[in-house]
């Protein structure tokens, strides 16, 4: 299977917080054309990477890796890594802390091998000092 590019990351992030939004909306949030959008929406389903289109409930999706990151960043970089963190699709939530990290991002992927490329990505940013990663096993309270 090849591998995703960039809008098909984007529309996947998209949907997975919302999944019924409209092709107009889903291209305005990925930032692309409603053809586009529509059109690669159609190959993601005829490729069974999208194989459903669901609600999402408290209970833990199988299958899906989730971490959360710790950044230790450099200086004042925070607004300019906040708004690089922002544009990659498996980056769900990120928080600023106190402590000796100064933010904290959530990741959900499909595969370890998505989680390592995220860590990649997220190493790279300019700004980003150093990192640290715990993967979330078993919901056990909450």
């Amino acid at each position: 299977m090849k591998s995703l590019s960039q809008i098909d990351r984007a529309i996947i992030a998209a949907l997975r917080v919302d999944s019924r939004m409209s092709i107009t909306q889903l291209a305005h949030t990925v930032g692309t054309s409603r053809s586009t959008a529509r059109l690669r929406l159609e190959a993601l389903v005829a490729e069974g990477r999208i194989r459903r289109f669901t609600i999402e409930t408290d209970v833990d999706v199988e299958g899906e890796v989730r971490a959360i990151t710790m950044v230790e960043l450099q200086g004042r970089m925070s607004r300019k890594v906040v708004s690089t963190l922002t544009r990659i699709p498996e980056v769900s939530t990120i928080f600023a802390t106190n402590g000796a990290w100064d933010l904290v991002v959530e990741i959900r992927t499909d595969s370890l091998v998505n989680f390592d490329r995220v860590l990649r990505e997220i190493r790279e940013v300019p700004g980003v000092l150093n990192s640290e990663s715990c993967l979330l096993l078993a919901h056990v309270a909450g």
